[in-house]
């Protein structure tokens, strides 16, 4: 595999609804790992500083928290890094962590605390329906686990929740990533979910071009940005915000 044309139709192996609770939990704790590493959180939290800056006032505080919703959110390695960012801040946040695996919310449930809560949501993304309309909506490392005829219902679900604005943050598809993360897992020693779905995983991301045709057809170029991340990363943001 040189060249990657197209995304890679592979199964991810923790996406097998049979993977038992403990396997999935050992497997997303190496994972949390690589995405320390790899500076996975960085593009997730310059657009939470961006959506705070441009926020209505009010927002952010203890009367009314920040409504955050993280789809696909795993064991909550996300929130968590954003409750520590928003603690530095004083930022209050209502995180509630959307993912449809039961062993997922399990794992993060006996996960470290957070200052503020995370609720825990076991469904399916597109029969979910929020009681609230969350400020904003997040998802990392969620996007390629979806076939492009669903990546395009994922955005038209944010577009209807999402009060303020939605952030996308996956993989650049490309064979240089690809082949330096397959022999770094195993060099590493990391579970073989990670081993093997972490390649699977980039194979399954995008390129610039795929973003611009989901956009397009999804008629959202006009409103949504992309932008490149190190290492090897894609930002797909839309703010319905006004620059002050």
């Amino acid at each position: 595999m040189a060249r990657f044309p197209h995304r890679l139709l592979q199964p991810e192996m923790m996406d097998d609804p049979d993977c038992s609770p403990d396997e999935f939990r050992r497997g997303l704790r190496d994972l949390e790992k690589v995405n320390r590493l790899t500076l996975a959180y960085r593009p997730t939290l310059e657009f939470l500083a961006l959506a705070v800056r441009r926020m209505p006032a009010g927002i952010g505080r203890p009367n009314r928290p920040l409504r955050l919703l993280d789809v696909g959110g795993g064991f909550g390695d996300m929130l968590r890094v954003a409750d520590r960012w928003a603690a530095r801040r004083g930022i209050v946040l209502e995180m509630t962590s959307l993912d449809r695996s039961p062993a997922a919310r399990l794992a993060g449930v006996a996960g470290a605390p957070t200052r503020q809560p995370i609720h825990w949501i076991t469904a399916d993304l597109f029969t979910f329906r929020p009681e609230r309309p969350p400020d904003l909506v997040i998802s990392s490392l969620f996007a390629h686990h979806l076939d492009d005829e669903a990546v395009m219902r994922f955005l038209f679900w944010m577009e209807r929740h999402a009060a303020y604005g939605w952030f996308i943050n996956d993989l650049h598809r490309h064979a240089l990533p690809f082949h330096v993360f397959r022999w770094w897992s195993r060099l590493a020693g990391w579970h073989r979910f990670v081993q093997h779905d972490g390649p699977v995983s980039i194979g399954r991301g995008f390129t610039r071009a795929d973003w611009e045709g989901l956009l397009r057809q999804c008629e959202l170029s006009g409103v949504a940005r992309i932008e490149w991340w190190m290492p090897f990363r894609w930002g797909v943001r839309r703010l319905r915000v006004p620059s002050r």
